[in-house]
């Protein structure tokens, strides 16, 4: 339970930097508090989003991540932040990605700030 938290507080930490840094990624709301709690929640969404879709989008393209070296990952990150957008406007959570453009440079800082706050942080698995 205490992993599971600490890893929702690290991508939660990933997205408010994703949104400080790329202008197509957003979170409204009216004060701190509230975009805090946007931001857990979408933090739920996208760890919901990676543990169930991510794996079965990597299965399905693993040739296209053999023939690019790993490099189509970056695509995949993008397509998980673009649903997990979707999914946040329909149970009406105020986070936007724009487009794939923004999405991509997005997952990018997302997966270099959570991969920093993960060698950081402990791990228990």
């Amino acid at each position: 339970m205490t992993n599971f938290l600490i890893k929702t507080l690290a991508n939660a930490a990933a997205l408010a930097v994703a949104t400080w840094l790329v202008s197509g990624v957003e979170v409204t709301g009216t004060g701190t508090g509230e975009k805090t709690l946007t931001l857990i929640i979408v933090a739920l969404i996208f760890g919901v989003v990676n543990f169930v879709v991510k794996p079965l989008l990597k299965f399905f393209s693993m040739p296209l991540l053999i023939l690019t070296l790993g490099l189509f990952t970056l695509v995949i990150n993008a397509l998980m932040l673009m649903l997990t957008s979707w999914v946040s406007d329909q149970v009406d959570v105020n986070f936007h990605v724009d487009g794939f453009g923004s999405a991509f440079l997005g997952g990018l800082v997302i997966s270099i700030v959570a991969w920093a706050l993960h060698m950081v942080l402990p791990d228990r698995d």
